[in-house]
C-alpha cells in the first residue's frame, strides 16, 4: 500500500535504483533494472539540450536571434527573477556572458522573502538592469491562495506561478520584446509529475470561480493579471511570436559554483532553501507532506543524482531529515497574513485530496489537440520540452 497524492493505492512500494524517486510519485514506472521512467525522460532531454560544446552552439544561435530581434530596442529580452539562486544566476549570465540587454521582471503577491528582495536589488543595481516589480492586488492574491486550499489540490502556488509567467508575457508585449528568459533547469530541479505541477491560467480561473469570493480583474494584453490560459498563451506565443527560453538547459550548471559567483559579485544571500524566496512555500511544504505524501526533495535530489552532482547514498540520508522549509513560525505568519485561523486551516487540510483533473483546466481539450501541440513543439514555435511535460510526465 502506497500513498500517492494523498490517496492509498494498492501497489507494492518501489524506489528507483538510479535516482531516489519512488512509488509515491504519480505515474512512475520501472523497467526490469528498476530504473524509473523519469530517469529515461531526463536522458532524452539531455540529448535535446546538451550542455557541452554542442549545447553552447545551440545556445549561441538562440542568443544571436534574441540580439537580432532586439536591435534598436531598449531591451532585447525579459528575464523573470525572484531573488533566488537560479534566477539571480541567469540574470548574471544574460548580461555578463550573453551580452544581452534584459528587462528584469518580478511578481510579488505579498509573500516575498525580504532576503530575496535585497538580492534582486543588489544584482540589478550592480548590473545596471532595470527591475520592474508587478505587485498583485492583495485581495486577489489572498483569495486565490485560500481558494486553492479549499480546492484541496497540491498546486497551492498555482496563482503565483501563473502570475509570474503572465507578468513576463505582459511586459514583453508592452515593450515590444519577443523573448523571455527563465532560470530553470531540469538537471537541478528535476522532472515533476504533471499532477504536482500542472500550470495554466484556466486552472486558476476555474478554482477561483468555484471557491473564491473576489472576481479576478479582466485580461488585457499588457496587463494579463492571473490570466494565462490556453487562449492567452496562443495569443502571446503564436500570434505575437513571444518565445520563452531556459538557457540553463544548455549550461553546465552546478549550483555550488553558481552560488559562489553570485555571492562574490552581488552579495547574494541564500534564502534558506530552494523556493524560499517565497515564504508561502513553508506552508505548501507542510501541506504536501501531511496531506499528499509529497516531498519535492525526492524530485530535486533525483535530478542532481542523474546529473552527477550528488551521490545517491547522500540523497537517501538527507531525505531522512526534516525539511527546513517547514518552519512553524513562517507557517503561522502565512496563516496570519491570510487572516485565517489554525482551525479553519486544519479543516481544509482534512478535505479529501484532489488533482487538477477534478477541475476545468482545459486538459481534456489538450488531449484533443495533442497532435497539433506536438507539431508546434517540434517546429520550435513552443519549446519541444513542453509537449513532454504535459503528456509524458506521469498520469
Amino acid at each position: 500500500m502506497v500513498i500517492v497524492n494523498g490517496i492509498k493505492v494498492n501497489i507494492s512500494y518501489q524506489r528507483c535504483t538510479r535516482c531516489i524517486s519512488d512509488s509515491s510519485c504519480p505515474g512512475i514506472t520501472f523497467d526490469s533494472k528498476g530504473i524509473c521512467n523519469f530517469c529515461y525522460l531526463h536522458d532524452k532531454w539531455t540529448g535535446w539540450y546538451p550542455n557541452g560544446e554542442a549545447g553552447q552552439k545551440k545556445l549561441s544561435t538562440i542568443i544571436n536571434k534574441i540580439k537580432k530581434d532586439g536591435k534598436n530596442k531598449k531591451y532585447d529580452c525579459v528575464v523573470g527573477i525572484s531573488g533566488g539562486r537560479d534566477s539571480t544566476y541567469i540574470l548574471h549570465l544574460a548580461v555578463k556572458k550573453y551580452n544581452l540587454r534584459p528587462l528584469a521582471v518580478h511578481f510579488n503577491d505579498g509573500f516575498d522573502n525580504p532576503v530575496g528582495g535585497q538580492n534582486m536589488i543588489n544584482i540589478t543595481k550592480k548590473l545596471g538592469v532595470e527591475l520592474r516589480t508587478i505587485t498583485s492586488d492583495w485581495r486577489e492574491a489572498r483569495d486565490l491562495k485560500i481558494s486553492f486550499l479549499k480546492a484541496s489540490v497540491p498546486e497551492l502556488n498555482e496563482g503565483t506561478d501563473v502570475g509570474i509567467a503572465a507578468s513576463c508575457y505582459g511586459l514583453a508585449y508592452k515593450e515590444g520584446i519577443n523573448h523571455l528568459i527563465y532560470g530553470q533547469s531540469f538537471r537541478t530541479e528535476g522532472i515533476k509529475p504533471i499532477s504536482w505541477a500542472y500550470m495554466v491560467g484556466d486552472y486558476v480561473n476555474d478554482v477561483q470561480k468555484k471557491f473564491g469570493s473576489v472576481e479576478l480583474r479582466k485580461w488585457k494584453p499588457d496587463d494579463p493579471n492571473y490570466h494565462l490560459g490556453w487562449k492567452e498563451l496562443f495569443y502571446y506565443s503564436i500570434l505575437k511570436r513571444i518565445k520563452a527560453y531556459s538557457p540553463l538547459y544548455y549550461e553546465n550548471y552546478v549550483r555550488k559554483e553558481a552560488e559562489e559567483i553570485i555571492k562574490s559579485n552581488y552579495n547574494w544571500v541564500y534564502p534558506g532553501a530552494h523556493y524560499y524566496d517565497d515564504l508561502y512555500w513553508a506552508l505548501i511544504t507542510f501541506v504536501h507532506r501531511v496531506k499528499f505524501n509529497i516531498d519535492f526533495r525526492l524530485n530535486a535530489y533525483s535530478a542532481l543524482i542523474r546529473d552527477g552532482q550528488m551521490e545517491r547514498e547522500t540523497a537517501l540520508e538527507l531525505i531522512k531529515k526534516p525539511y527546513v522549509m517547514e518552519d512553524p513560525r513562517i507557517i503561522e505568519l502565512c496563516l496570519k497574513r491570510l487572516s485565517i485561523s489554525r482551525e479553519q486551516f486544519d479543516e481544509w487540510l482534512n478535505l479529501s485530496p484532489k488533482t487538477f483533473r477534478d477541475y476545468d483546466t482545459g486538459y481534456s481539450m489538450m488531449q484533443v489537440f495533442r497532435p497539433f501541440i506536438k507539431l508546434v513543439s517540434k517546429s520550435g514555435i513552443i519549446p519541444e520540452i513542453v509537449y513532454d511535460k504535459y503528456f509524458l510526465c506521469g498520469k
